[in-house]
């Protein structure tokens, strides 16, 4: 159970744009003195082309460089997903009414961020009471848009599978039977004080694999081995597709599930508008 914890957008709101003063439990001066490098050429996170996975004739290569991806970096951004335009910019946008998760002490320090996490299936898992009741169209949309990202992922599970020497169906049928689909939207606003808040604290996710709406505002870094952060430069129209603990397990750390960590922009607003994870049922929490 999470405590309730104030609206970060409704206190930037209330102070007329960048919150003026920001609350000391949302301060983490030490975020300042991290290492961040500069997350282009060599340092980029990999690109991999969902058509030339899918194509006989490149699906050799591509899937080389998916398994090296997940081995190395354990996030990738994945490009011409098929996923069509239209289902992605019809999803849900702003809403009012967000929270936190995992908020479990009135000394905990919070993150610089709202969010809405609903579960999307099984239906049964699946809290109407939660939803949001405008606009009208919004059940609709993420239907469409759950729908369309689960099929990529189920695509790309399978190739995994495959990559690991394993029958296509083995990492869905183990990892994610009864599987658990959620989406998160989150919504980080502007701060005058960003070098000392974090948008999302430093984790790994507790899931198989999830995949990432971005807006064109930089936020989200992974962490390297060696300690330094790298900046995720999103690419036009593409998902930012990350290995979960859960993977991380099934394949005996081979695959890689990373820490990462969302930075906010002391002018403008950051948005995820949509991360689609999937899990186990029994994982649910």
């Amino acid at each position: 159970m999470s405590l309730p914890v104030p609206s970060v957008q409704a206190m930037v709101a209330a102070a007329g744009g960048a919150a003026a003063r920001v609350p000391a439990r949302y301060l983490r001066p030490e975020v300042a003195a991290d290492a961040v490098v500069a997350g282009d050429g060599e340092a980029a996170i990999p690109a991999i082309d969902f058509q030339r996975l899918l194509h006989r004739e490149t699906s050799h290569d591509e899937s080389a460089r998916l398994h090296e991806a997940c081995q190395e970096w354990g996030f990738f951004q994945l490009i011409n997903h098929g996923v069509p335009d239209d289902v992605i910019e019809g999803g849900p946008g702003q809403l009012e009414g967000y929270g936190q998760l995992f908020v479990v002490s009135e000394d905990q320090k919070l993150d610089w961020a709202d969010l809405l996490h609903l579960y999307t299936q099984p239906p049964h898992l699946t809290n109407m009471r939660f939803w949001p009741d405008k606009p009208d169209t919004f059940r609709s949309t993420l239907d469409a848009y759950s729908s369309a990202v689960k099929s990529v992922a189920d695509r790309l599970l399978s190739i995994m599978s495959k990559n690991l020497g394993l029958r296509p169906e083995v990492i869905a049928n183990r990892c994610a039977g009864g599987g658990v689909q959620s989406v998160r939207m989150n919504c980080y606003p502007p701060c005058s004080e960003a070098d000392k808040v974090v948008g999302l604290s430093p984790h790994s996710d507790a899931d198989l694999l999830t995949l990432l709406q971005v807006n064109e505002v930089h936020g989200l870094q992974v962490k390297r081995d060696d300690g330094s952060w790298v900046p995720v430069r999103p690419l036009d129209g593409a998902f930012v597709v990350n290995v979960g603990d859960v993977l991380q397990i099934f394949t005996k750390g081979r695959y890689r599930s990373v820490e990462h960590r969302v930075v906010v922009n002391a002018e403008r607003e950051r948005g995820c508008p949509l991360q689609h994870s999937t899990r186990r049922a029994s994982m649910r929490r």
